[in-house]
């Protein structure tokens, strides 16, 4: 071991090593960088990152953190020789209470145990998205995951109500301790929410869970076209309490169907784009209401066809429809852009969009998909046969440009969930004004004097 490492008082098992390691650990689910990890640490406890910190700061050595690695920015990646932190072993519930509704946990958590922990409970943690199974909370807090319940439950923000975090000098911080009301100066919880791991380490979080929803029906609707996707929702949304309004196309359904043979076209109905719905359905009443809706959106030519759930398998299958795009793509490394614009903004943003695309890749395959509910646009290039990896990117980042510009002009986000990591960081002016990114830079060296907490990362 080299002589640095030994000066680590972690134990021998905390460190490797190993080239398998560091590959694995040292990557998140973007496949354009080139991956150059040191060494992969496992902390157990907050007084192990404390001491991670002090020893990165006595070597200079960067600091970057690990959790399910399910992002698509680059955050998590160590491509400059960093030592990664992996949160997996820091994982367990520290602390359930009962009259709060509220849970202590580790960052190392996954996600769909949490959601288990809270329905054994009796509660629900209700952000969700398609990498539950895999995604940590630490690093869900830290992207400030969104996902598909949005429109009903908000954002992973809305869910913390007290953190532990570890900053860049080794410095512990307890903040807001589980509080609903706190009006006490500024709330530095926020700061490190959605900070991409810029500013130091969660180690512990406390998460307040919801009420179990009422029974709920999943629709799937085949709609006439692109304009007809946010005046469904409309209708929808102001007749029935909506949980999730997602969108994709026949191309994303296509990719679907071929990779699970197991699993059915929804109708034979084939037509642009599809949505998915999610209602509560409380009663007999509620559902009768939102059959009403969908047979007034049928008369006027909106949905051209649809099915609604009658068991909680058929709304499983309704949602993998959804759900299963990511994976179905992924053998195509698709080059993949996270965009949001106002809620209202949508339909003619969408048009806008895919004319700038059309025009652009005129001979390649684009899949969309998004939350639609929610104003976030998921656009996935499928890289041609034959094509390098560098020569894809390239073109890519050139029709970035007019992407991201068409984004602007509509006053929306380059990046609605994913961050901005390493891939979005030459575009932040597109979002952020240059007096937003310099009071970021100022932040950062508060908190992180020796630029050894993910350096690179979001800013320079």
């Amino acid at each position: 071991m080299d002589s640095y490492l030994t000066e680590l008082q972690l134990a021998p098992q905390q460190i490797k090593t190993d080239a398998d390691s560091l590959s694995y650990y040292g990557k998140d689910w973007t496949t354009y960088y080139d991956i150059k990890a040191s060494v992969i640490l496992f902390p157990e406890s907050t007084t192990d990152v404390v001491e991670i910190v002090h020893w990165a700061r006595k070597h200079k050595i960067a600091l970057v953190p690990s959790g399910g690695r399910t992002g698509l920015s680059g955050a998590a990646c160590a491509t400059h020789g960093e030592a990664v932190v992996s949160f997996e072993r820091m994982n367990k519930v520290i602390e359930f209470n009962e009259t709060d509704a509220t849970v202590k946990i580790q960052p190392g958590m996954i996600t769909e145990e949490l959601q288990n922990y809270a329905l054994d409970k009796g509660l629900l943690y209700p952000v969700d998205f398609a990498a539950s199974g895999s995604s940590q909370m630490g690093g869900n807090i830290a992207t400030n995951a969104g996902g598909i319940k949005v429109v009903r439950y908000g954002l992973t923000r809305d869910w913390v109500v007290g953190l532990k975090v570890v900053t860049g000098t080794g410095e512990v911080l307890e903040l807001n301790n589980g509080l609903v009301k706190n009006a006490t100066g500024l709330d530095l919880r926020h700061l490190f929410i959605g900070s991409e791991g810029i500013l130091g380490f969660i180690t512990e979080a406390t998460i307040k869970l919801a009420p179990k929803p009422p029974e709920l029906k999943v629709l799937v609707l085949a709609l006439d076209h692109m304009s007809s996707v946010m005046k469904v929702f409309a209708e929808f949304k102001k007749t029935c309490p909506m949980q999730a309004y997602e969108m994709f196309s026949e191309k994303a359904l296509q990719k679907v169907l071929h990779a699970a043979t197991d699993l059915p076209r929804p109708f034979e109905t084939v037509t642009e784009f599809y949505v998915v719905c999610e209602v509560e359905c409380p009663t007999a009443e509620a559902e009768e209401k939102i059959m009403q809706v969908f047979e007034s959106c049928l008369e006027k030519g909106m949905i051209i066809d649809g099915v609604i759930s009658q068991s909680e398998a058929q709304a499983q299958t309704f949602w993998r429809y959804r759900e299963d795009i990511s994976e179905s793509l992924s053998k195509y490394s698709p080059y993949k852009n996270d965009i949001a614009v106002a809620i209202s903004k949508v339909p003619a943003f969408m048009t806008e969009l895919d004319q700038v695309l059309t025009k652009a890749y005129p001979t390649w395959e684009v899949v969309w998909f998004g939350h639609i509910g929610d104003g976030n646009l998921h656009i996935n290039i499928l890289r041609p046969d034959g094509m390098t990896k560098d020569i894809f990117v390239k073109e890519c980042r050139k029709v970035d440009e007019l992407v991201f510009a068409a984004v602007k002009s509509q006053s929306g986000s380059i990046s609605a969930e994913h961050g901005v990591g390493l891939s979005k960081k030459s575009f932040l002016n597109y979002t952020r004004s240059n007096a937003e990114i310099e009071i970021m830079r100022g932040i950062k060296k508060v908190f992180d004097p020796d630029n050894i907490i993910n350096p690179g990362k979001v800013i320079d």
